[in-house]
């Protein structure tokens, strides 16, 4: 069976791709093109039929990941359920499911039955937690036991894997020579470095990564090379060990898009301003301009509570610099498992950053929107400003909750609106 990219190679076209093309406003054979070179991903299982598909990378808006799942202290599937449909509806473009308490089978599937958009994982969550029960410890996880969950996975329809490949006997050891303050914050990439130094073996995901190659052609996933060594603190971040996570990632995902397997790469979650810019021309000069995809990243680390807004902060410098896929921050991030409210927040949060980051990229779309808007808001016409908003329910309320006594003016000015005395 042939991938996406194989398709793309040989110059020809699928529905998938007409759809993107049509949805991004891009010249087909341009978007062919730019697939087969492996700078645009679209995440699409073949036992799928996705409603809504997304296309991920250069030339394409920027897109936006919402985190949902269950915790081993909260295990609601029906929660989980309306945080996927809540994140749906506010825009976003995938919904990774990071499950690790209850039956994380059974919540996969329903959130798979029940998604319009591309579902993800991270596969050693499930492996862990399936050998925990079955050894009383993960640490006795074999590689038997890691590529029958990948497997399973893949048939039952996941669009994209978060593989934690780059967590090696030798990253690991330039994380002992370079000591970080937070060492690894990544859940995946600790599970992994856990069991090798357990174990004193190379991680599996490494060292049969053509065996990953093989499941992710055969059901045409897209791969997600997971930042096991991300800075967890803005003190960590673009050291040496992130750096050589990153330049493996980049000679790992050749290897894949050689197989003709879609690839994206994770990025760093906690970066100052100052070095966001450095972080992506080195995703991008180390991994040949394959999408990028970042957790936030967050710019300070005191910003507790209002996390999202630091998230947002750096997903829109991010994104302004080349960075091609945001994965959203909730306020509840480093406290609690988010609920419903936080998955909203998170999610507008990151599409005004993604969205932001467009205008900065020319993105002819983005600006048609903010004319439109703008227009709107020059005639003082109120309903079509709310129905273009983020959150048109919310900027109803809060137009509802003051009443002006000049109808067409805001109680912020009244009688002395700006754009009324300019009009008059």
């Amino acid at each position: 069976m042939k991938t996406l990219v194989d398709i793309a190679r040989s110059g020809k076209s699928t529905p998938l791709i007409d759809k993107i093309a049509k949805k991004e406003v891009i010249d087909k054979k341009l978007l062919i093109k730019l697939i087969s070179e492996g700078l645009v991903v679209i995440p699409a299982n073949k036992k799928r039929k996705l409603e809504s598909p997304c296309g991920i990378g250069k030339m394409m808006s920027v897109k936006i990941n919402a985190n949902i799942g269950t915790s081993p202290d909260n295990i609601d599937l029906k929660g989980e359920i309306k945080k996927l449909k809540t994140a749906i509806d506010f825009g976003a473009d995938t919904v990774m499911d990071l499950s690790v308490g209850g039956n994380i089978g059974k919540i996969l599937n329903s959130i798979l039955a029940n998604s319009s958009v591309p579902i993800g994982t991270v596969p050693i969550y499930q492996a862990t937690i399936k050998a925990k029960n079955k050894y009383g410890t993960f640490l006795k996880m074999s590689k038997k036991d890691i590529f029958n969950v990948l497997r399973v996975q893949a048939e039952n329809g996941v669009d994209f894997f978060t593989i934690h490949c780059g967590i090696t006997k030798k990253t690991l050891k330039s994380l002992d020579d370079n000591p970080r303050l937070m060492g690894i914050v990544s859940r995946g990439g600790a599970m992994t470095a856990s069991w090798i130094k357990q174990n004193k073996q190379e991680n599996p995901l490494f060292e049969y990564f053509d065996d990953v190659i093989k499941i992710a052609r055969e059901f045409d996933i897209t791969l997600s090379l997971g930042d096991g060594l991300r800075p967890g603190t803005i003190l960590d971040a673009t050291d040496k060990p992130q750096i050589a996570e990153l330049k493996l990632l980049g000679m790992l995902a050749k290897r894949a898009q050689k197989s003709g397997v879609q690839v994206i790469i994770e990025g760093p979650g906690h970066v100052p301003i100052n070095q966001i810019e450095k972080n992506i021309k080195l995703q991008k000069k180390h991994c040949h301009g394959a999408p990028f995809y970042v957790l936030g990243p967050l710019t300070t680390d005191i910003g507790m509570g209002y996390d999202h807004i630091s998230a947002a902060i750096g997903s829109g410098i991010a994104a302004a610099y080349g960075a091609d896929y945001i994965c959203f921050v909730t306020p509840a991030e480093h406290l609690r498992l988010p609920d419903m409210e936080d998955v909203k927040q998170g999610v507008i949060a990151s599409k005004i950053a993604a969205h932001s980051g467009d205008l900065a990229r020319g993105n002819i779309q983005s600006w048609k929107k903010d004319k439109l808007m703008s227009i709107a808001r020059q005639k003082r016409k109120w309903q079509e400003q709310i129905a273009m908003s983020f959150d048109p329910k919310k900027s109803k309320a809060y137009r509802a909750a003051s009443t002006p006594r000049v109808k067409d003016v805001c109680t912020m000015c009244g009688d002395f609106c700006s754009m009324k005395l300019m009009d008059d």
